[in-house]
């Protein structure tokens, strides 16, 4: 519990350098692919700052403009997972037909910490978590979203089983 409550407290107190971006709440499905049935739930949290900090291409595009992010997950069976990584957020309709549209591409990677609980074991204390989001830009910039992504350990570990999560979101500019 000390662990999560000095993390809300870094994220609350961050650099004033990175003083917009989005927080994301997300629940979902853990473990969907189990044959076993043996499917959590998993609640997340984001902080995605909005400051690029390593940029690929034309200044016009905004592809390839890769954010930092901080983040945690936790699941009804008390495993929990905090992360660092990359995102970057693409407009659909910029990207393939040249105009807005309230459509965003947020794919991400990231690596971090994951202790089991009493859930799955995934064979290693570091793991890499790599999502694919599509949210809808609301009126009022808020955003809801929906991800799949997938934590594995990279063959760190004697056993790789790899999880995927199935999730929701609701995302507030800061």
């Amino acid at each position: 519990m000390k662990y999560i409550i000095t993390f809300i407290f870094l994220i609350l107190f961050s650099n004033k350098l990175y003083s917009s971006g989005l927080n994301v709440f997300g629940i979902g499905v853990y473990n969907i692919f189990d044959e076993s049935n043996d499917a959590k739930l998993d609640y997340r949290y984001e902080r995605r700052y909005d400051k690029s900090i390593f940029e690929i291409g034309p200044e016009e595009d905004n592809f390839f403009f890769l954010k930092p992010f901080i983040g945690f997950e936790y699941t009804s069976d008390h495993a929990s997972y905090f992360l660092t990584g990359i995102y970057l957020d693409d407009n659909i309709g910029q990207l393939t037909k040249g105009k807005e549209n309230n459509i965003i591409f947020t794919p991400s990677f990231g690596v971090g910490y994951y202790d089991d609980g009493s859930g799955m074991k995934l064979g290693h204390v570091i793991q890499f978590r790599t999502t694919f989001e599509l949210s809808l830009l609301l009126k009022n910039n808020n955003r809801i979203g929906f991800s799949l992504g997938h934590i594995s350990n990279g063959n760190l570990g004697d056993k790789n089983p790899g999880v995927e999560i199935f999730s929701l979101s609701y995302q507030v500019p800061y």
